[in-house]
This record gives structure tokens, C-alpha cells and sequence, in this order.
């Protein structure tokens, strides 16, 4: 899924800062302000949420005892660690906003269950801002109860919807790392990565059913330097979505199925959307997604941008569905508004050694535009067969330019 993107995350960040000044009273002098430590009691920079007054069982509301386990830890010199011990807890929104005096550390060993009440919300679940030599790890999961409310979601009908709740945001974050952990069942994104800088996502497990709406495992939007490795992705949307404005990803050894691939974008839905560059695919399965990987952008595209650099290899296809796709024509449920081209330019694409079988005759898609055609699209060793009756595999290639090398006649259409 495309959205929210780079504009939209910008309001929504501007309106969480204003409600958390009014919720404090006054704003504060400085946004840029280290937190201070909060009322509860840490054991030698470790905040443990049970002895903060949080309560397992999952029926309790311990929103208060986990704030303000964050306030107390970001408000600590040195290395400061939030502990999350096994149980189930349920809570509310939390805003985890810095900058912190010290490197904060959240052990998640529990279970963080989101309140179903949406009336709580006025953002995201859990949202942790403007936060250096952040780390999330442990083994425990981040369950967003998204069934509860899935039922409300528009966004199939309208197009500018009511966006649920995200389960973690991270913004304007720098020198971050998650790892281990399991997120389950979003109400909408799993993950949504905005405006961060070397972001670390490795060994993490994101869980969702096929059919649940916009419920994408990792977006990521106008951010630099973003690591995913060795993570198992099944959702109802993207796996990983890479909006306007990124550069620098490296995604390897990613499992991704159910869902709807491995995506670059979708590209162009507002103005003043940035390039993506520099983007590596690498030694990654997709297992009966509906699509493989991909790159999409708007027909009625609002901004003028660029997507290049873009490498995938070593990609296997397990009955995955459009496994190899460029749609410069892209219009879900049809909300787009005019026709006549994208103005997106896709350039200095590669497709090497993409092996298995597609569930859909195309295996390969590259559908351009006459206007501003693809250029630079290299398919070397792209073996993909339909796993259907009669063994009819095609490629559908409009206005793309490139060469093929070593790939199934039937593919070899650059």
C-alpha cells in the first residue's frame, strides 16, 4: 500500500506534537529538550514495567505504568533499559518522544496488547520520535488486536479515508535497531519507518491474515540507510512498502507470503514527493504473494520523481503471483482522477537470477508509459515458469528498454 506517505506523515507528526503540548498543560520551551526523569522508580537504569504499576493478564490498562517507565528511562544518563517481562499487557497509545540523555534500550519479552477503544487514539500505538541509539529487541510481540476493528477500515472505497492506527512509527529516528520481536495483527501498518536515518530491522517476524486490510509489515518513508534481514513477513498488504524519499535500503533474506510483495512504492499520490535510489533486493523468497517484486507509481501522478538504482537478485518464486511487475499505470479501486501518463521516471532497473514459478501466466510485467518509458531494465537469468495448465508463460513489456541475458525465451522481451 502507498499511503500514508511522505505528506500525509507530515501532518499526522505535526498534530501529535500539538496534542501532546496540550496534554502537558503548556508546550514545552523546546522540542529538542532531553526528557526529564519521570516519578517512578528505576533499579540501576532498568525500569521494570511490573514495578511501575503495570499489571499482566491483559485486561488491566498499564498505558500509565509503561509511559512512564519511557519517561524515567529517557530521562537517564548512560545506558537505560525498559523492561517488558513475560505476560500480557494492555495499553493505550504511547508517545516515547526525545531527545533521551542516555541510549535507551526496550526489552520486550511480553506481550504489548493494543487497546481496541479507537476513541483513545488520536495517531498511532505506539510512536517513539526524535530518538538516538534506540533499540528494540526480545522475543516478544507487538499485538495490535487489529480483528477488532478491521471492520471500520474505508480505505478500500474512499480515498481519503480515515487511516487506524499504526502499531510502531518511528520518527525522525537515527542509529535504531529492532530486532526479534514479533508484530501481530496491525490495525493498520505493522511498521512504518519516516524521516530516519540507519534503521536496523533484523530477525523479526510480522503476522497478519491474508485478507486483513492495509496491513503492510514495513513501510518506510523519506529515510536513508534502512537494513531488513533474515525477517518473515505474512500480511494483507505490501511485505515491505519503500516510499517517496528513501535511499540507501538493503533487504535481504526476507520471506514474504501472504501478501503483496516487495514493493517500491506506489510513487506520485502527492505532490512534492521526493526520488528513491539505491534500493538492493537481495537472496529473498516470495511465497504465494500477489504480487513479487514490484515498483508502482501513479497514473495520475502529482509529483515529478525519479526511481533508479534498483537491483533484485537471487529471488525465488513460490507460486507467487505477478512475480516480476513495473506499473507506471497504477490505480487501486480506481481513484485516480485523470489519465495521460505518470510523470514518474523508473531507470537503471536489474532483474538477476529470478528462479521458481508464478501462479499468474505473467511472470514478467514491465508496463511503462509511451510518455516517459523505462530505460535501463537489465533481466539477466530470469527463469520463471506458470505453474498453471499448459505451461503458458509470458512476459507483457510496453515501452521498456533494456537487454535480456540468459532468461526464458518466452521472457526475453527487453
Amino acid at each position: 500500500m502507498a499511503f500514508p506517505n511522505s505528506t500525509m506523515l507530515r501532518a499526522l507528526f505535526l498534530l501529535v506534537l500539538v496534542c501532546a503540548a496540550h496534554a502537558g498543560g503548556k508546550a514545552k520551551e523546546s522540542s529538542s529538550a532531553p526528557a526529564e526523569g519521570g516519578g517512578g522508580s528505576c533499579d540501576g537504569g532498568t525500569c521494570d514495567i511490573t514495578k511501575m504499576g503495570a499489571t499482566a493478564g491483559g485486561k488491566t490498562d498499564s498505558t500509565k505504568a509503561v509511559q512512564e517507565a519511557w519517561t524515567s528511562a529517557c530521562g537517564g544518563t548512560g545506558k537505560q533499559k525498559i523492561m517488558i517481562p513475560k505476560g500480557d499487557f494492555l495499553v493505550g497509545p504511547l508517545n516515547f518522544t526525545g531527545p533521551c540523555k542516555g541510549d535507551v534500550t526496550i526489552q520486550l519479552d511480553g506481550n504489548l496488547l493494543a487497546s481496541t477503544d479507537l476513541s483513545q487514539y488520536k495517531a498511532n500505538w505506539i510512536e517513539i520520535m526524535r530518538v538516538d541509539n534506540l533499540v528494540i529487541t526480545g522475543k516478544g510481540t507487538l499485538d495490535g488486536q487489529g480483528p477488532a476493528v478491521w471492520s471500520k477500515n474505508s480505505c478500500a472505497k474512499k480515498y481519503d479515508c480515515k487511516i487506524l492506527p499504526n502499531s510502531l512509527v518511528l520518527d525522525f529516528v537515527n542509529n535504531g535497531e529492532v530486532s526479534g520481536i514479533t508484530l501481530l495483527n496491525s490495525k493498520f501498518f505493522h511498521m512504518n519507518v519516516f524521516q530516519c536515518k540507519d534503521i536496523v530491522i533484523k530477525d523479526v517476524t510480522v503476522t497478519a491474515p491474508g485478507d486483513s486490510p492495509n496491513t503492510d509489515g514495513i513501510h518506510m518513508g523519506d529515510s536513508s540507510g534502512v537494513s531488513i534481514t533474515n525477517t518473515v513477513i505474512g500480511v494483507g498488504d505490501d511485505c515491505i512498502s519503500i516510499g517517496p524519499g528513501t535511499t540507501k535500503v538493503n533487504i535481504t533474506s526476507v520471506t514474504c507470503g501472504p501478501g503483496h510483495g516487495i514493493s517500491i512504492g506506489s510513487l506520485g499520490r502527492y505532490k512534492d514527493e521526493k526520488d528513491v535510489t539505491d534500493i538492493t533486493v537481495k537472496d529473498c523468497t516470495l511465497k504465494k504473494s500477489t504480487n513479487g517484486v514490484r515498483i508502482k507509481a501513479y497514473e495520475d501522478a502529482k509529483s515529478v520523481l525519479t526511481a533508479s538504482k534498483i537491483h533484485y537478485e537471487n529471488i525465488k518464486m513460490e507460486d507467487a503471483a505477478n512475480p516480476i511487475i513495473i506499473d507506471m499505470k497504477y490505480c487501486p479501486n480506481k481513484i485516480c482522477t485523470a489519465s495521460g501518463g505518470s510523470k514518474v521516471t523508473v531507470k537503471d532497473v536489474s532483474f538477476k537470477n529470478i528462479t521458481g514459478t508464478s501462479s499468474t501466466p505473467e511472470a514478467v510485467s514491465l508496463l511503462c508509459t509511451d510518455k516517459i518509458p523505462c530505460s535501463g531494465v537489465t533481466m539477466d537469468n530470469v527463469n520463471i515458469e506458470y505453474s498453471g495448465k499448459n505451461n503458458k508463460t509470458m512476459a507483457v513489456c510496453k515501452n521498456a528498454k533494456g537487454s535480456s541475458t540468459g532468461c526464458l525465451k518466452e521472457l526475453a522481451c527487453l
